[in-house]
């Protein structure tokens, strides 16, 4: 695992596609919903495919683009409640559920019993499948959820109403049994019902290939999915080379260059800030435990910069590392982010590989490279003691350097599954005490001096 280098390459945020931003971040929510990497992407190529084939106006086909990159914005706020309620890691439970057709009670009963406790005893095991068994009409509850919050976060990034009613409706089914309101037929807005059979299309055509997606879709057909919308995709199974492409190493390009409406959409120093406090609240409702940590984090990195005399462009790119440094947390499960005791050696490896998840995804984007190497190094201690790549001072700048102080000062101060916040004397006496050996002196002295002159903390 290769540590993240300087990035050399000339920053352009001037002429940023939101297509390449919202592509790129879309990885983190594929790993959200446990699926594969590029599953995002490749549902929005089958669901664009679809528009084309139906000659929706450009208007749709560009609200349609963006209600399937962002289909799973609301996937992390019901994350907790899943793992909670099935003691099973939420990410393989999101994947495992996805695929069994909830409207045959049999299947759906026997793939709950499969996902519940996972390697737990068989009398926990059962109390867990009972408990499910009498919650009622909890599907739809998780599902409500993460459906409100998708779509909030839809309308917050300045989008169409097209497109977050799309995103709201994605589950709804086509003969009513879906959720959350249950909608029927052309009640279900034409864009969510393409984007639920793309999803579905390209759930089961990554698990087994052109003929199960295929099955599967025919076999929903009527009850799920639009039938007319199955006829198309069906109409392509001969088109072996589409679907060849589909799966193949350049979809990502393909998505950004295959925005609809001819102009890309661009963002501006604000859109681009816009995008970061969205995917922070999307990080932060990941866990109850780490509720507004990103913008709390970014509210000391900015103070302490401040402290440190940081010009506009240091401290702007300082301030969208701090909004997603934790990105990355997306890929862990909440079985480990909300244990309420100490880690086991595999739980810590898995949990501190968060920073390269960070890297990864940030990285994708070249107008990024100002922050993005900042935000992943935010574990990172001057002595080599830090993780997930042991780096020294020599590599470690300012900016990365607050963003750490910040941080764990952060984590202190807030409840955890595990222990109370600290109160602020204890917390900052721990980060005294390793200031000049695994923390930097000044990074620590600007972030005490922002809190004592914001009124914080007394003087």
């Amino acid at each position: 695992m290769a540590s993240p280098a300087p990035d050399q390459r000339p920053e352009d945020s001037n002429s940023l596609r939101q297509s390449e931003v919202l592509a790129a971040l879309s990885h983190a929510l594929d790993m959200t919903k446990g699926q594969p990497a590029g599953h995002t992407l490749r549902s929005c190529a089958i669901g664009l495919r679809m528009a084309e084939e139906l000659g929706l106006s450009s208007a749709d086909r560009i609200s349609l683009y963006y209600a399937l990159l962002l289909k799973d914005a609301g996937c992390s706020s019901n994350a907790a409640r899943m793992s909670s309620i099935f003691g099973s890691a939420d990410q393989e439970v999101k994947r495992e559920m996805k695929e069994v057709d909830w409207h045959r009670r049999m299947p759906l009963a026997l793939r709950t019993a499969q996902m519940v406790a996972r390697g737990r005893s068989l009398r926990l095991r059962i109390g867990r499948f009972m408990d499910i068994a009498r919650a009622g009409d909890l599907t739809r509850q998780l599902i409500q959820i993460r459906c409100d919050r998708g779509a909030q976060i839809v309308r917050e990034l300045g989008f169409p109403e097209e497109t977050a009613s799309a995103v709201q409706c994605l589950d709804e089914h086509w003969c009513g049994l879906g959720y959350p309101v249950g909608l029927r037929g052309d009640q279900i807005p034409l864009l969510a019902r393409i984007a639920n059979l793309a999803q579905a299309m390209e759930l089961f055509h990554a698990r087994g290939g052109l003929p199960d997606a295929l099955r599967v879709a025919r076999e929903r057909r009527g009850t799920w999915f639009d039938p007319h919308l199955v006829d198309i995709v069906g109409s392509w199974e001969g088109d072996r080379e589409w679907w060849e492409r589909l799966a193949g190493p350049n979809i990502e390009g393909h998505i950004i260059d295959g925005e609809p409406g001819g102009e890309p959409r661009i963002l501006d120093e604000e859109g681009i800030d816009r995008v970061a406090v969205a995917f922070a609240g999307i990080i932060d409702a990941k866990s109850p435990y780490t509720f507004r940590h990103s913008t709390n984090v970014a509210g000391y990195a900015l103070g302490s910069a401040d402290q440190m005399g940081f010009d506009a462009s240091a401290r702007r790119a300082l301030y969208r590392a701090a909004l997603l440094h934790d990105i990355g947390k997306l890929g862990v499960s909440n079985q480990i982010l909300d244990k309420p005791g100490r880690l086991d050696d595999e739980e810590r490896r898995l949990i501190e590989l968060h920073p390269a998840y960070t890297w990864e995804i940030l990285s994708r984007v070249g107008a990024f490279n100002a922050f993005a190497r900042i935000a992943s190094l935010h574990h990172e201690k001057l002595n080599g003691t830090g993780y997930p790549w042991g780096l020294g001072s020599a590599d470690l700048d300012d900016s990365s350097r607050i963003l750490c102080v910040a941080d764990m000062y952060e984590a202190m101060t807030a409840d955890r599954p595990y222990r109370a916040g600290m109160p602020h004397e204890k917390a900052i006496g721990i980060i005294k005490s390793e200031s000049g050996t695994r923390l930097c002196q000044r990074s620590v002295d600007a972030l005490e001096a922002h809190l004592v002159s914001s009124g914080r903390v007394p003087g």
